[in-house]
């Protein structure tokens, strides 16, 4: 007899303009009983509550109580206090990327998060991109990865610099699929409207020999965000934003290639033939799927997608292509 899943009850921190799509896809999922929310800014916790119907706790302590998840959708600052106070009271923590605002902070996280025996998912969305999911098991060993994050200009976002805004996600990713350790960081950041850099430019070099170059900005003409792999014997290009993969590879081409086959000889006289993959795409909703996997986590005693630990990782690489600033 199958044993009935019991929904998770979950509570939201912050109803700003992320905070009201993680309500609303908590409200539809059926994985998490949503029990209500929490905002500081009491008008804005009444407006919210009264135009879609969501419980609004005007205690952050009570809405705490309450729940299984606590699902941190705060301004960075914030991070740590709520989820030191959610884990020390036992509560799973989901929390919006950057994990917290500084490397102490999420470091402390960790001991927190082993203390109280519960899990903690960080919000790094593109690693459920659908296009980067349909490659991803393509991407082995790469040794050069160009990515390019450009936005459009948007003050809600310039509190923090570009790096810990954009950047953070391609940083993250490539953490992900560069199975090595960092070797060696140099970056250049410009301001240009905000007080922080507006946009930046990152070499990252492993140990293993890859090298990454990203390069972030938020005040393009237009919006791109599109990362480049590539390793022996094939390329792999993700656009993110518009959810699509290009899978070009080779191989050793046969003794009498086809009439249509694409054929390239190098200067040894080896012959390489060139052959495009097209992974299958799902229309998925990554943010309802980095909610959902982290129930799934939670139910079956496995480990999180986005681990506290890899949320420390890809700050900790953020903090120092900020700090390369300088030098």
């Amino acid at each position: 007899m199958k044993k009935h899943k019991l929904m998770l009850k979950v509570g939201v921190l912050g109803a700003g303009h992320l905070g009201k799509i993680h309500l609303r896809l908590l409200n539809e999922s059926t994985e998490y009983d949503l029990i209500g929310f929490f905002d500081p800014d009491a008008e804005n916790g009444e407006k919210v509550a009264a135009e879609f119907g969501y419980t609004y706790f005007e205690n952050i302590d009570s809405l705490m109580d309450e729940v299984d998840v606590v699902d941190i959708v705060t301004p960075t600052l914030s991070h740590y206090e709520c989820a030191k106070k959610a884990m020390e009271k036992g509560k799973h923590v989901f929390i919006e990327k950057p994990i917290t605002n500084t490397l102490k902070e999420a470091e402390e996280l960790l001991i927190i998060e082993d203390a109280n025996k519960v899990k903690g998912q960080v919000g790094h969305v593109e690693r459920f991109n659908p296009a980067f999911i349909a490659v991803k098991n393509n991407i082995k060993d790469p040794m050069f990865i160009e990515t390019h994050r450009l936005a459009e200009f948007n003050p809600r976002g310039t509190d923090v610099p570009v790096v810990l805004d954009l950047m953070i996600h391609d940083i993250d990713v490539i953490l992900s699929v560069v199975n090595s350790e960092v070797k060696r960081i140099n970056a250049s950041g410009v301001s240009v409207i905000s007080k922080s850099p507006d946009i930046a430019n990152a070499r990252i070099e492993f140990e293993n020999g890859c090298v990454a170059n990203l390069t972030a900005s938020r005040i393009s003409l237009k919006n791109m965000r599109k990362s480049r792999f590539f390793q022996r014997d094939a390329y792999i290009s993700v656009d993110f934003l518009e959810k699509q993969v290009e899978v070009v590879r080779m191989k050793d081409a046969p003794e009498k290639p086809g009439e249509f086959d694409m054929v390239l000889q190098n200067a040894e006289g080896d012959k390489k033939q060139i052959y495009f993959e097209n992974p299958e795409i799902l229309n998925t909703n990554a943010i309802q799927d980095e909610l959902e996997t982290f129930a799934e986590a939670i139910n079956n005693n496995s480990t999180p997608v986005v681990t506290l630990k890899q949320g420390t990782q890809a700050l900790n690489v953020a903090l120092q292509v900020i700090s390369s600033f300088k030098n």
